[in-house]
């Protein structure tokens, strides 16, 4: 592996382990703050979060992420060919395709932007109906993640 794709492959890795972070976080410890809050209070909270996510930081460490560790896997594929470290790289772009970013855009999401369209006026249940689904699908996203950064660790070793 060149120095070029051993550095776009270690982005890769951090990419993932940092989008994973982001999400454990989630996953272990603010939705449930969020809902011990309680629902007057968790609501208006998690729609001020949905709101404040979408700005470049978080933006580009998922989608920058996602491009990275496509580029990475052409690269090693172009000078190594189909190998175990292409493999691994290619599998960690597909698992992190499909079980953050596509699990985002058409789980999370939507069910953020049903949040926001409340406005002020929940009502009680409907913090429970949007945590629980959403929670779920983001513990799909931490694993996700994180299966990805340990894909890519593998990857690196075999260099």
């Amino acid at each position: 592996m060149s120095a070029s794709t051993t550095v776009l492959t270690s982005g890769a890795l951090v990419g993932t382990a940092a989008v994973g972070g982001v999400f454990f976080a989630f996953s272990t410890f603010v939705m449930s703050g969020l809902g011990a809050a309680g629902e007057r209070h968790a609501v208006p909270a998690m729609q001020a979060i949905n709101v404040t996510a979408v700005r470049p930081p978080l933006m580009i460490l998922l989608f920058g992420t996602l491009v990275v560790t496509g580029v990475a896997a052409v690269m090693q594929g172009r000078q190594n060919g189909w190998g175990t470290a292409t493999t691994l790289t290619v599998v960690a772009f597909a698992v992190y395709l499909v079980g953050v970013v596509g699990v985002t855009a058409f789980g999370n999401v939507p069910l953020n932007n049903r949040l926001v369209a409340l406005g002020e006026s929940f009502s009680p249940g409907d913090w429970p109906a949007y945590a629980r689904p959403w929670t779920l699908l983001n513990h799909i996203r931490t694993i996700a993640s994180l299966i990805s950064a340990g894909l890519l660790a593998a990857a690196l070793r075999l260099v």
